[in-house]
């Protein structure tokens, strides 16, 4: 089969095609309702087209739209309509985008590009035109999600459709995929996860269940969705596998828990392993959603309480290097290194200094520096450690901020935690630990005590604040930007 998305869709479709795709509150939609969708919205493009900008809340017309695009040979930009204006703006501009697929909500935002509204129902018999799909490259650009970038810019990763056919079939060599399968779409669209949600479960003829806003307010309002409709695999940061731990008991239609985006505790999961498979995974979007993964269930905590990321998926290779580019042996930290049919085009637009991160190797292979540590276990697992851009001078002495937060974890009274650097008004690095208590009698003293056991006093965050909860960003991951600040004067 030809390794672009669309054609393996509908593939997948015509074998499917009275079997659920997308299944909301209110509508179930067939693979074949909406591969007829995918064709109503791809004849109304224009021909020629090279970079679409999605712009949609989340239903089946936001996949079908998707899957139009990638029909015409295109690539799919994403954006959440939530997202900042001037971010979207950023975005759509430099991937250049011939036009934004939106809805009426959504125009204010977008004015200065070229819309086309999508807010149509599935309508019937669609008779679509006929398109030549040998025509479509398998090289040729999915989409472009973009991340952080060092220098303050986003950076938009041009990922193709191999690259993702080649994911679709390492996620189903680990996790066996069946027709009956149904996966939730949790994710917000600018994060790899969703194209692990959407393409994962779609192109390997299971179906997607997308819940409405209001089922995910809160994590007993996810699960009543997750049971109501029978889901049965859900892949998300470590902080929502956290909060199901915390459950009594979660749905037993679930058979597959995966963890992906942040370092995975042991205590997010401890009473998860039991109920189902749960997985720990690992891989920037440079190299495709994941580069390797960890089975949980039928593994081992590494001493700092964390899990191992695991082994290559099919069909990737992972090196640790050291900086002049050599294997360190096991045991040895170095930056993690991938490979293999997972390695994007890179980052569009003026990012040439990033853009170094992929190496061009003398047998023809391309690899990614993640800019990552990590070292080999002897058993052939990996261990990450944390980004070598995370160290922090404090009185002249490096810290490393991951390590302070993962003995954090380690303390009885610490339920969840994070840690963040700030400087004085002298320029001087000082530490501030955000901390959720696991009870009503958290001491800081105790706290304290406890991290003196293992680090020495100037690895000690300087000052402590109590939350009820660390809030989360549209990417699941710590908001920094809703931490308090504790200011500090300077001494000098």
């Amino acid at each position: 089969m030809k390794e672009t998305i669309y054609a393996r869709f509908q593939d997948t479709a015509s074998k499917y095609r009275q079997k659920a795709a997308i299944i909301e509150n209110n509508r179930i939609v067939t693979f074949g309702q909406l591969s007829d969708l995918a064709d109503l919205f791809a004849d109304t493009f224009p021909d020629g087209i090279k970079s679409v900008g999605i712009v949609m809340n989340h239903r089946a017309e936001m996949i079908a739209a998707i899957l139009a695009v990638l029909k015409c040979g295109a690539r799919y930009v994403p954006a959440e309509p939530t997202f900042p204006t001037g971010r979207i703006h950023y975005m759509m501009k430099e991937a250049d985008v011939d036009f934004i697929l939106t809805e009426r909500e959504c125009m204010d935002k977008l004015n200065d590009f070229p819309l086309r509204l999508a807010d149509c129902e599935i309508c019937g018999q669609v008779t679509p035109a006929a398109r030549n799909l040998d025509l479509l490259s398998p090289d040729a650009p999915a989409y472009v999600l973009y991340t952080s970038g060092t220098t303050g810019r986003p950076k938009g990763v041009c990922v193709t459709n191999r690259n993702v056919c080649h994911y679709v079939q390492a996620f189903h060599h680990e996790f066996h995929v069946r027709p009956e399968d149904i996966m939730l779409q949790y994710s917000v669209c600018s994060f790899d996860i969703f194209v692990e949600e959407v393409f994962a479960s779609l192109l390997n003829g299971a179906a997607l269940a997308i819940p409405a806003e209001e089922d995910k307010e809160d994590i007993h309002a996810l699960m009543k969705f997750v049971e109501k409709h029978q889901v049965t695999m859900i892949s998300g940061f470590p902080y929502l596998l956290a909060e199901m731990n915390h459950l009594p008991a979660i749905p037993s239609s679930l058979r597959l828990l995966i963890s992906g985006g942040d370092v995975l505790r042991g205590a997010y999961v401890d009473r998860l392993l039991g109920q189902a498979a749960v997985y720990n995974t690992y891989g920037p979007s440079e190299t495709t959603v994941c580069a390797s993964y960890y089975n949980c269930s039928k593994g081992t905590l590494l001493a700092d309480g964390t899990y191992p990321i695991g082994k290559p998926v099919k069909r990737c290779r992972i090196r640790i290097l050291d900086a002049a580019g050599h294997e360190v042996p096991a045991g040895k930290t170095g930056e993690i290194c991938i490979l293999g049919n997972g390695v994007s085009l890179g980052y569009i637009g003026d990012h040439d200094e990033e853009n170094r991160a992929f190496e061009s190797l003398p047998n023809g292979e391309r690899m990614y520096r993640s800019g990552d540590l990590g070292y080999l276990l002897p058993d052939g697992n990996i261990a990450f450690l944390h980004r070598m851009d995370t160290q922090i001078m404090i009185y002249g002495k490096r810290v490393e901020i991951s390590e302070v937060e993962s003995h954090l974890y380690q303390c009885q009274s610490v339920q969840q935690a994070v840690v963040r650097a700030f400087t004085d008004e002298d320029g001087l690095s000082y530490m501030t630990a955000y901390v959720v208590p696991a009870g009503q009698d958290m001491k800081i003293s105790a706290v304290r005590s406890e991290l003196a056991e293992n680090l020495t006093s100037f690895m000690i965050p300087e000052f402590f604040v109590k939350m009820p909860s660390i809030p989360l960003n549209t990417n699941g991951k710590p908001d920094v930007s809703r931490l308090p600040v504790v200011m500090k004067a300077g001494n000098l």
